[in-house]
């Protein structure tokens, strides 16, 4: 009995989908997120910036002692290179400041490469009371004040007084973007000494009309869900109260808030860890490129 046509259309449909079916190879999830991986870092590599004599983005990054200032340095690193680095010293366990001198972090690019076109500066973390940096530090580092290798003092800022202090600074002194570094298992219990240091920060950055971002640090820390699997970050109903709490406190946008998880005890790479700080660092990028182009237009 013949087939009809619609009925020969259908089989000859059914034979084409069998056949392409075995030439097109199943990309597992893990494969996908090495692909993402892959393309956020080739996209920050070739980074355009809106001023090219500028060199590199540069980024302030602040908070409280402990919170993973250094550490996300190093997983930034670790991201670019591949592998595990060291380029900022991190201590095991402290209640004090690890970090002593104003220091800039650069990237190092590809064999024949230069520099990637962001670098970090790092800073002594925030105390209560008259310990740790002095908030009027941060500030003259905003502004591009501080010379490399200046010696934090927490009782006495740099005073223009001084023969260090830089004058006359150049657009590639100052901060394109200051960056928050907060711990998502105790934004809910810092102290309002520091809270208000970091406020007040903000508030001297907002009238220079530099971006802010904070980078949410250790979220599996504050999330078993987390803890279990980092790509469930995006699920937490647990990481997205921390971010809610974290913008009451701070007075920042939540879609300014980038949680992350640093390198710490991790042996080997990890793509879903390494999405998440190029997810961040994405953000910081277009930021701070934004914040340069805006002054070109106004210059």
């Amino acid at each position: 009995m013949p087939l009809c046509q619609s009925s020969v259309k259908k089989r000859v449909l059914v034979l084409l989908l069998k056949s392409a079916h075995a030439f097109i190879p199943v990309i597992s999830n893990r494969a996908l997120g090495k692909l993402e991986r892959d393309a956020m870092v080739a996209a920050l590599r070739n980074f355009e910036l809106s001023d090219p004599d500028v060199g590199q983005l540069r980024c302030l990054l602040h908070g409280p002692v402990g919170a993973g200032k250094s550490s996300f340095i190093n997983s930034v690193n670790n991201v670019f290179q591949g592998r595990s680095t060291h380029i900022a010293l991190v201590a095991a366990a402290s209640g004090t400041s690890f970090t002593m001198k104003y220091k800039t972090h650069y990237f190092q690019g590809r064999k024949g490469e230069k520099r990637l076109p962001f670098a970090f500066n790092d800073v002594m973390g925030l105390e209560t009371q008259t310990n740790g940096l002095h908030p009027d530090d941060i500030i003259n580092a905003l502004k591009g004040h501080l010379p490399e290798g200046y010696e934090f003092n927490p009782l006495h800022p740099l005073s223009d007084q001084k023969e260090e202090y830089i004058q006359n600074p150049s657009l590639s002194d100052k901060t394109h973007c200051l960056v928050s570094i907060v711990t998502a298992d105790t934004i809910s219990r810092m102290n309002k000494d520091v809270i208000d240091k970091m406020k007040h920060i903000r508030a001297e950055a907002s009238k220079l009309q530099i971006p802010q971002v904070v980078v949410m640090t250790m979220p599996d820390k504050a999330c078993e869900l987390v803890n279990r699997d980092v790509k469930r970050i995006y699920y937490s109903k647990a990481i997205k109260e921390k971010m809610q709490i974290c913008s009451n406190e701070l007075g920042v946008p939540m879609n300014c808030i980038l949680p992350v998880k640093n390198y710490h005890e991790e042996g080997m790479m990890d793509d879903d860890m390494d999405i998440l700080i190029l997810n961040a660092m994405t953000q910081i990028m277009n930021f701070a490129n934004d914040y340069i182009w805006d002054l070109q237009q106004h210059a």
